[in-house]
């Protein structure tokens, strides 16, 4: 989810001058952080547009050192994707899950060992949302 198609920076932004300072370099040990994330450019839109030719899912990690993660990464698909609450799989090993394709901007939790195609979300091969529909 995070730097795919939420804005994890806008979540920083959104905290307090303190928690920044806190959590400086950790900020997804921040309480409540996830809640504030907004959508990336394109991101809602794209899913929209894929779940009516893929049978999409959200994988995301959340922080083992803060628990408001995850109920907050399920608040946020409820609220921006309330028809698809069902489909957010919480975990630090995305190589278990099964599936054509992973959008994902990072190769850690398993992603470089995933058994589909990576998309890198974020590179020069995938630098948008818009790269990633023309591929699919």
């Amino acid at each position: 989810m995070d730097g795919v198609i939420v804005d994890f920076e806008s979540g920083i932004l959104a905290i307090s001058e303190e928690e920044r300072e806190t959590y400086a370099e950790k900020y997804s040990r921040c309480p409540g952080i996830f809640s504030k994330m907004k959508p990336l450019p394109g991101g809602i839109e794209a899913v929209n547009t894929l779940k009516d030719k893929y049978d999409v899912y959200f994988l995301s990690a959340p922080n083992w050192e803060n628990s408001s993660s995850w109920s907050d990464k399920v608040d946020w698909i409820k609220c921006y994707f309330p028809d698809m609450e069902k489909r957010l799989i919480l975990s630090h090993n995305k190589n278990l899950n099964h599936g054509d394709y992973l959008i994902d901007d990072r190769l850690k939790y398993g992603a470089e060992d995933f058994p589909g195609k990576h998309i890198h979300f974020g590179t020069e091969a995938f630098p948008n949302w818009e790269s990633v529909l023309d591929y699919l």
